[in-house]
């Protein structure tokens, strides 16, 4: 089974998915995730899905639920690089990747994070 690297950029976690995302692997990816989560107190996960070019209901509910998740740690979860394909995919499923932020690029996802972080000390 493969595993998809986490990689700890200060307090944001980097996940690029560059593999078919299989079931096994989108379990492991959750369960790993969560446990960097708790373990590094980040702040922000930014998960970079431009090498699939398909995404079943499985993924997609996979995706919601790792946002879900990282809300709980207080962590905010931006997804980058949806191809149109897959965002098609995603609508005729149904599935609307409810709480789930996106942004087209890995750029652009690290901006909205910075963003958010900033907002978060001006309430705190």
């Amino acid at each position: 089974m493969d595993r998809i690297p986490i990689l700890r950029m200060g307090d944001i976690l980097l996940v690029t998915i560059q593999v078919d995302m299989q079931d096994q692997t989108a379990l492991a990816l959750q369960e790993d995730l969560s446990d960097r989560i708790a373990d590094t107190g980040a702040s922000g996960v930014l998960i970079d899905i431009s090498a699939l070019e398909i995404v079943d209901s499985f993924v997609g509910r996979m995706l919601s639920t790792i946002s879900g998740v990282a809300r709980i740690l207080s962590a905010t979860t931006v997804v980058v690089g949806m191809q149109p394909a897959v965002a098609i995919t995603l609508v005729e499923l149904g599935l609307s990747l409810q709480g789930v932020r996106t942004a087209l690029d890995v750029e652009r996802g690290m901006a909205l994070l910075a963003r958010q972080r900033q907002e978060s000390a001006l309430g705190a």
